[in-house]
C-alpha cells in the first residue's frame, strides 16, 4: 500500500477559486476512499481552512507531498463559538457572538474574542456581513506521554518527537495516554483539542444519600485528572464517569 497522502502542512499562495477548491476536496476525498491518511497532516474543517492543492502519492513532481493552504475569509454573519479568526496578524477564538439589528440604523454583530496566544479578551462590534480572515490552523495528533516537572509531554507517534506544554485550561481533563490534536498557527501551538468526551475515575465526592434516584439532586466531585466537575447524587467514589471536555458536564457513567 502507498504510504500518507503527506506528511506535513505548508501554508502558501494558490488560487482559490470556488471550482477550484471544490475539485481539490473532491480529489482528497477520492484519496481518503483508497485508505490513504496521514495522522501528521490533518487540517480542520470547523476551523474553516480551505485546501488549495493536494500531491497524490506516488507523484515524483512533488517528493514531498506537500499540501498548501488558502487564505480564506468568513462574514461575521456565519461566527460560531470556537472558531478561530486572524485580526491584526493575531488568533483569535470566537467566545460568544450576537447579531444585532436595531430599530434603526444598520444591523451589526457583537462579539468575544479570545487571544489564543495571550488570552487576552476582547469585545468587538462588526458591521452585518463583514469579512475576516479565518486564522490557517493546523491540527496534528500527539499522545500525552508524561510529565516532567511542571510540563506536559506530548509525543508524535510516528517521529517521536516530543514538544513540552505548560498547563492550561485544556489540561483538567487530560490523562495519561491520551490522543489529542495540537493546533498550531504560523509553527506556534496555540492549543490542544482533547476528545469531546472523556471517561475518567471519581477520586473523591460524598456518599450518596440513601434513596436517591437518577432525578435527584447533584454534588461535586473530584476527577483522577483533578478537575472538579457536578454529578448527581447517586454515583459514588470509585466509579467512572463521561465528561464533556468542553462544557466540563457529566454525560453518565462509563
Amino acid at each position: 500500500m502507498a504510504g500518507p497522502v503527506a506528511s506535513r502542512v505548508t501554508m502558501g499562495r494558490c488560487g482559490t477559486t470556488r471550482k477550484g477548491i471544490r475539485r481539490h476536496a473532491n480529489a482528497v476525498a477520492a484519496l481518503g476512499r483508497t485508505g490513504h491518511r496521514s495522522r501528521r497532516a490533518r487540517v480542520s474543517p470547523e476551523l474553516g481552512v480551505g485546501l488549495c492543492r493536494i500531491a497524490a502519492p506516488g507523484n515524483t513532481a512533488s517528493s514531498r507531498a506537500d499540501h498548501l493552504i488558502a487564505k480564506v475569509s468568513v462574514s461575521v454573519n456565519d461566527f460560531k463559538t470556537g472558531l478561530t479568526v486572524q485580526i491584526d496578524n493575531a488568533p483569535w477564538r470566537v467566545v460568544e457572538h450576537m447579531h444585532v439589528k436595531p430599530g434603526k440604523g444598520a444591523a451589526f454583530v457583537r462579539s468575544k474574542l479570545k487571544n489564543v496566544i495571550s488570552g487576552n479578551v476582547l469585545d468587538k462590534t462588526f458591521r452585518a456581513g463583514e469579512k475576516v480572515e479565518v486564522a490557517q490552523v493546523e491540527k496534528s495528533v500527539k499522545q500525552f506521554t508524561y510529565m516532567d516537572g511542571d510540563q506536559f509531554v506530548f509525543m508524535d507517534m510516528e517521529s517521536y518527537d516530543e514538544i513540552r506544554l505548560s498547563k492550561d485550561s485544556w489540561s483538567k481533563y487530560l490523562k495519561e495516554g491520551m490522543e489529542v490534536d495540537l493546533l498550531e498557527w504560523n509553527g506556534q501551538v496555540i492549543g490542544v483539542e482533547l476528545p469531546r468526551t472523556v471517561s475518567l475515575l471519581i477520586t473523591e465526592t460524598d456518599p450518596g444519600v440513601r434513596g436517591n434516584t437518577v432525578s435527584g439532586g447533584s454534588k461535586p466531585a473530584t476527577l483522577e485528572t483533578g478537575a472538579v466537575v457536578t454529578i448527581p447524587l447517586f454515583v459514588q467514589q470509585g466509579e467512572v464517569i463521561t465528561v464533556d471536555t468542553v462544557t466540563g458536564e457529566y454525560k453518565g457513567r462509563g
